[in-house]
């Protein structure tokens, strides 16, 4: 059986939040699933020059 691979990139599109003061954008399911996060976990969101980098939260 060949093992299945997921691709690196893929494109969404940034959505405004119905409060208005934030923005989000939806994870591919296969990345979420190959890092184990879960629902409601949080993350470290980091700005690097013109790129966001999120990382899992480290106490």
């Amino acid at each position: 059986m060949e093992k299945k691979t997921i691709a690196t990139t893929r494109e969404r599109k940034l959505s405004k939040v119905a409060s208005g003061s934030s923005y989000s954008v939806t994870l591919p399911i296969e990345f979420v699933r190959h890092l184990g996060w879960k629902e409601r976990q949080k993350l470290d969101i980091t700005l690097k020059g013109k790129s966001l980098i999120i990382t899992d939260w480290k106490k």
